[in-house]
């Protein structure tokens, strides 16, 4: 694969298999600053395996994974906990916020575990939590507001820290289309205006319609669309 010049990550010919089944064989990603990458596929693709091991979360078997020049697939836990914690940002399917926990300090969360203070870490939460339309949560619980407005704290939460990467598994998967659609919306204009990279995995092509450019896995391998003539 001859990735684009200036991608801040890029995978080549990743290997992965759980027992018998290959998961991926010879997938390959790149993606640019401030770009939004749509990730397809059936159920069973590949697609989350991808971006598992994109994100740092699962190790190939063979393969390489530069982020930023450096190779995720020969770094050691250490190196890939550090990038998820400072440069990586994560939004999942049912969001995964902390039910004891106010919105404010759900979105705080991650300054407060790179060792911010309580103080300025709100502060930077509710910025974000402005800009995602959620302010006005701050002292509410998870379970105080609806689907559609958790996931908006989930998406503050995942660009708090300035991440380069925002890795979204299924984000709008448990959203009916109008909350989906504005969550979509809000996520993506928020990292393009901080230029932060975006691999969005979803199954919907009305979710896709959001990314600068689609790849599609099925059977372990990748397909850039664009590249498709």
């Amino acid at each position: 694969m001859n990735a684009p010049g200036g991608s801040l990550l890029v995978a080549e010919d990743l290997k992965k298999a759980y027992g018998p089944t290959m998961a991926l064989d010879g997938a390959e990603f790149s993606i640019h600053p401030g770009e939004v990458v749509a990730v397809m596929g059936p159920s069973g693709s590949g697609k989350s395996t991808l971006l598992h091991c994109l994100a740092g979360i699962v190790t190939p078997d063979s393969g390489s994974i530069l982020y930023d020049g450096q190779d995720l697939a020969t770094m050691n836990d250490t190196g890939r906990s550090r990038l998820r914690r400072s440069e990586f940002g994560f939004v999942f399917q049912f969001g995964q916020l902390v039910p004891e926990l106010t919105c404010v300090e759900n979105v705080a969360l991650p300054l407060r575990l790179n060792g911010t203070a309580r103080k300025q870490a709100e502060r930077t939460a509710l910025g974000w939590m402005e800009r995602l339309e959620v302010d006005d949560l701050a002292k509410k619980r998870p379970g105080e507001v609806s689907g559609g407005q958790g996931q908006r704290v989930a998406v503050a939460r995942s660009l708090v820290t300035s991440p380069r990467v925002v890795f979204a598994d299924e984000p709008t998967g448990a959203l009916d289309s109008l909350n989906g659609e504005r969550v979509m919306e809000l996520l993506t204009e928020a990292a393009r205006s901080a230029n932060a990279a975006v691999v969005l995995v979803t199954h919907e092509a009305r979710v896709a319609a959001y990314s600068d450019r689609e790849i599609v896995v099925r059977d372990g391998k990748s397909r850039d669309m664009e590249r498709v003539v």
